[in-house]
C-alpha cells in the first residue's frame, strides 16, 4: 500500500511519522524550509515527553513520487483547488483521495440520497475544479481530530487527539476504507469507519463555523469567547442556524448547542486556527468554514442572519489585511 500525504504540515506530518514507524510506504508533498529540513534531517515528532525522528521520502514534485493507492489531502481547504493539476501524477485508476480538509467538503452531495444529490458547492470548489479533476467516486471522507503544530521546520509537536474518522459518501464499509483504517490503526491511530460521516463533519464544523471567525475578530481565546455572554450568544445563534440547515439535510446531532459550546470552553486558552492565520498573514479558511454554510442555507431555504453578519465582518477583516 502506497500512501502519499499531500500538504505535510502539522497534521500530515504527525500522521506520516506514525505511519513510517509502523513500516508503511509513505511519501510526503511539502515545500519551503519545512521540506528542506525533512529532506536533510528527517521528520521529528515531539509527543508528550518523547521525541522521535524518522527518515521520510519528501518532495515538492508529485511526479517524482509516482502513482499512489491513497492520497491523503491535509491542506487548508482554499489551497486544494489550486493544486488539483499538480496532483495528477499521483493518481492512477485505483487511487483513493482521502479528504482530510476542514469545513463542508466539496464532495458533500455525492451519493447523498435526496433532492440535492450531485449538487456542487462553489464556495469550496470554485469552477468544479476538484469535482472534475479528482472525480467524486475517488473520495473517502475523513474528519481530523488531532491538534498539532509545526514548531520549526521539520519538527512537529503533537498536542492532543489521535482520531481520524473515515467514511464513504454512500455510507458503505468499503474494502478501501477498511484497508486504510487497518493501516492507520497499526500506526497507533484511531480510524473508525463511520456509516454517517457527514454527522461527524457537522459536529466539528459547528465549532469551526462560529469559534474561528469570532476569535479572529475579537482575539479572544476559546475559554473567553465561549463564556462571555455576548460572544457566546453570537456563537449560539450561528450554530442554531447551522443546525437547522443540517437537520434539513438529514443530519443527526448527538449533542445540543449548549454542550458543544461548553466543550469549546473546556479546551481552555486556545487560539483558533483562523486567528493564528490572521496573525501570521496567511489566508484564512473563511469560505470552507463559514461561506459554505451560508451557501447551504440558501440551497435549502434556511435564513442565516447571524452567519451572514459574522461572515461579512470576517471577510472584510481579511480583505483589509490583504488575505482574502
Amino acid at each position: 500500500m502506497k500512501i502519499c500525504i499531500f500538504g505535510a504540515g502539522a497534521i500530515g506530518g504527525y500522521m506520516a511519522v506514525k505511519l513510517v514507524q509502523a513500516g508503511a510506504d509513505v511519501s510526503l508533498v511539502a515545500r519551503g524550509p519545512h521540506l528542506a529540513a525533512m529532506q536533510q534531517d528527517g521528520l521529528t515528532l515531539i509527543e508528550e515527553d518523547a521525541e522521535v525522528t524518522v527518515p521520510v521520502t519528501a518532495s515538492d514534485d508529485p511526479a517524482a513520487l509516482g502513482v499512489q493507492d491513497y492520497v491523503i489531502v491535509t491542506l487548508k481547504a482554499h489551497s486544494v483547488p489550486g493544486v488539483v493539476d499538480a496532483m495528477q501524477p499521483l493518481i492512477g485508476p485505483d487511487t483513493t483521495i482521502v479528504s482530510g480538509v476542514n469545513g463542508v467538503p466539496w464532495w458533500y452531495f455525492h451519493k447523498l440520497d435526496g433532492p440535492y444529490e450531485g449538487t456542487r458547492l462553489q464556495s469550496v470548489d470554485p469552477g468544479d475544479k476538484q469535482w472534475t479533476g479528482f472525480g467524486p467516486d475517488r473520495v473517502l471522507g475523513c474528519v481530523v481530530y488531532p491538534a498539532a503544530e509545526v514548531i520549526r521546520p521539520g519538527v512537529i509537536k503533537h498536542i492532543e487527539g489521535n482520531r481520524f474518522s473515515l467514511g464513504e459518501p454512500d455510507g458503505s464499509k468499503s474494502e478501501r476504507a477498511l484497508a486504510l483504517s487497518k493501516a492507520l490503526s497499526a500506526a497507533g491511530l484511531k480510524a473508525p469507519v463511520r456509516p454517517r460521516i457527514r454527522d461527524e463533519i457537522w459536529v466539528k464544523l459547528w465549532g469551526n463555523l462560529s469559534f474561528n471567525p469570532i476569535s479572529a475578530l475579537t482575539h479572544a481565546t476559546l475559554d473567553v469567547l465561549c463564556t462571555d455572554p455576548g460572544t457566546r450568544a453570537v456563537a449560539k445563534g450561528m450554530m442554531l442556524e447551522a443546525q437547522e440547515i443540517a437537520e434539513t439535510l438529514g443530519i443527526k446531532f448527538p449533542i445540543d448547542v449548549e454542550r458543544r459550546i461548553d466543550g469549546g470552553a473546556a479546551v481552555g486558552a486556545h487560539r483558533t486556527s483562523m486567528w493564528q492565520d490572521l496573525d501570521q498573514d496567511r489566508p484564512m479558511e473563511i469560505d470552507a468554514l463559514v461561506k459554505s454554510v451560508q451557501e447551504l442555507g440558501a440551497l435549502v431555504g434556511v435564513e442565516t442572519p447571524t452567519i451572514d453578519t459574522v461572515l461579512a465582518l470576517i471577510q472584510l477583516r481579511a480583505k483589509v489585511a490583504g488575505l482574502y
